[in-house]
């Protein structure tokens, strides 16, 4: 198995071709799909523009990680979603996501997904934190959707008080262990599609997704609260930020 450091010879050069490409294929997939109940319609059209930047610059397998992420955060969002709405915890829209959630969850990662075109970029350590972003972020979603609906006794990070569901900065012990299986189920999928080479690279980018949510919860009950301007989505911005951060600070480890 290869080291994270072999991982640019997966990923051939972009080229003006496969950016043409990308936009062709996400502007007719979004036109098929704009129907689904997983987006809202102004959703779907950043989804497109997120689309062809992730094609353009990493290929299939770069879209296709990030369309399994939706896939899967959209079918969590859904488990449970009647209870959730009569206890007032559901997402709002039906749980469709709009333009602030896509941005929200994959900016850094779109980020990430440009500056590996750079010339002599280093495409393996950016891929490396382009995968923990978007582990962090479904565990995030896994750990915040199965607490609100199946968690039996939640509490407050910083002091560790019960409080109900649905509150800021809360956790439960099946929202934690949800938020690893998350995290994990990412970071196998980015295993499978060769955007990390190794299994101990699995184990960080897992690892650091849950580590990220943590503290996402740890913002959500000390920063939020007090800044008006700190929103759910810039919330959920800083954390897959802070997913990335650590493993490109921790990616001396896998050797």
């Amino acid at each position: 198995m290869a080291l994270w450091t072999d991982l640019p010879s997966l990923l051939p050069p972009p080229s003006g071709a496969q950016w043409l490409l990308a936009f062709g294929l996400n502007a007719s997939l979004i036109a098929l799909a704009h129907s689904l109940p997983l987006l809202t319609r102004a959703g779907w059209v950043h989804a497109g523009i997120l689309g062809t930047l992730l094609w353009g610059s990493l290929g299939w397998r770069g879209w296709l990680a990030v369309v399994l992420y939706l896939a899967l955060g959209s079918l969590v969002t859904r488990l449970g979603f009647r209870r959730k709405q009569e206890a007032g915890l559901a997402e709002g829209r039906g749980g469709r996501r709009g333009p602030e959630n896509v941005w929200g969850s994959a900016a850094t990662g779109a980020v990430l997904a440009l500056l590996s075109t750079a010339p002599a970029a280093p495409v393996g350590l950016l891929l490396l934190g382009f995968s923990a972003s978007f582990s962090a972020k479904l565990a995030d979603t896994c750990g915040s959707e199965i607490g609100k609906r199946w968690g039996r006794t939640t509490l407050l990070i910083t002091n560790l008080r019960p409080v109900p569901r649905g509150t800021e900065g809360a956790i439960s012990l099946e929202g934690s262990l949800a938020s690893l299986v998350g995290s994990g189920a990412m970071a196998l999928l980015m295993l499978g599609l060769g955007l990390i080479g190794s299994w101990a690279a699995w184990w960080l980018v897992t690892l650091v997704g849950l580590a990220a949510t943590l503290l996402e919860s740890l913002i959500g009950a000390t920063l939020q609260p007090r800044l008006a301007w700190l929103s759910n989505e810039l919330v959920n911005g800083l954390q897959t930020l802070i997913a990335a951060l650590l493993a490109l600070g921790l990616a001396p480890l896998l050797g």
